[in-house]
């Protein structure tokens, strides 16, 4: 198996996610990073993960569901994104930006790695 990976930045999504009273009432803003690890089985598109599928499972799993820590909210992208075809290893990179204005802060972010099992 011939593995790459993919580092896609700056996916800008919306949920509502958070354990302060009030983070969940209105969407807020996330921005995901991924570094996906794929299979390259050959030169083909149809041959590994499609960079639009991968964006589009980041953004519905932030805008699905409602969690208190951004740390589970990161597992959670990370783990919808391995399950797609192609994908090896997937890391979600999770950042709210609000959040880090609030604490006077450039970021706050939290990061999970997940195998895929297939």
């Amino acid at each position: 198996m011939t593995t790459s990976r993919l580092f896609l930045t700056g996916i800008a999504a919306s949920g509502r996610h958070g354990a302060n009273p009030g983070e969940k009432d209105q969407p807020q803003d996330f921005v995901v990073d991924l570094d996906v690890e794929v299979d390259v089985a050959s030169d083909d598109i149809a041959a590994t993960a499609d960079y639009r599928t991968l964006i589009q499972t980041a953004r519905d799993v932030v805008a699905g569901g409602s969690l208190d820590l951004l740390e589970s909210l990161a597992g959670e992208v990370a783990r919808a994104v391995s399950r797609l075809p192609g994908v090896v290893t997937a890391t979600a990179i999770v950042h709210k930006p609000a959040a880090a204005r609030s604490s006077q802060i450039e970021g706050i972010a939290a990061a999970a790695t997940v195998e895929s099992q297939g």
